[in-house]
């Protein structure tokens, strides 16, 4: 999708023509190919797809984890795509929280200065957001341990408070229940839901069931996306 000069977005997030494509000797793959969607300021959106479709690729790309091959992205009037790179550094610092599969937690803080990792100079009220987000997730116990002491489910919900702590303006999650059972996925779903007071919820799962309550989903094949719906139309 070629794009205006002018192109502007409205508020939050907007995707023109992204494609991520992989040059070898013998072949060429396109991991996303020509993708372009919208996600308003406050959305809870969804990233669904197979093994292999390019969902993951897609977020990491409008998070600006990886570079374009062609395409932009745009959050509220800022190309964020075409910053520089400290400029795009710099920006995911102030605006955005991620929560990867991988919690990479930092082995030598414990469990509470983990979460407050986003924060300079975190001060007491910075702390107890950190202690109620733990209490949210059902791991308060765990804020004076470290890393090595906690399970790897409860590694992935340090790591949710991490990315939800400082209120970022857009919030980046990849499975965030591939690692939890059931009742915990619930749960930490609910808590995850609530960053939506302050800005938008993107995330990218293979379970379309804990999409019930999202705004509007996208789902990808074979880097393409093929569809885009509102789980709360399709189940009313």
């Amino acid at each position: 999708m070629n794009e205006s000069s002018n192109t502007k977005p409205g508020s939050g997030l907007r995707a023109v023509g992204l494609t991520l494509t992989f040059v070898t000797p013998r072949s060429t793959t396109h991991a996303v190919q020509d993708v372009s969607l919208q996600i308003g300021a406050r959305d809870f959106a969804g990233i669904v797809g197979p093994s292999g479709s390019g969902k993951t690729s897609l977020l990491y790309l409008l998070a600006g984890l990886r570079t374009a091959t062609e395409g932009s992205v745009w959050i509220n009037d800022f190309k964020y795509s075409h910053a520089t790179p400290n400029e795009r550094l710099d920006f995911r610092r102030r605006h955005f929280g991620f929560v990867f599969q991988q919690p990479f937690l930092v082995s030598y803080l414990n469990v509470l200065e983990n979460v407050l990792v986003p924060i300079e100079n975190a001060g007491d009220a910075d702390k107890q957001r950190g202690m109620e987000l733990l209490e949210s997730l059902d791991i308060a116990d765990l804020a004076p341990k470290f890393p090595n002491e906690c399970s790897g489910g409860e590694r992935v919900r340090v790591s949710m408070a991490r990315g939800l702590v400082h209120r970022p303006d857009l919030l980046f999650v990849d499975e965030p229940t591939a690692s939890l059972d059931m009742a915990t996925g619930a749960r930490v779903m609910k808590v995850l839901q609530g960053q939506c007071e302050h800005g938008a919820l993107i995330i990218v799962t293979h379970d379309l069931e804990i999409l019930d309550a999202a705004d509007v989903v996208f789902r990808m094949r074979d880097g393409v996306l093929t569809d885009t719906f509102q789980p709360q139309v399709l189940t009313a």
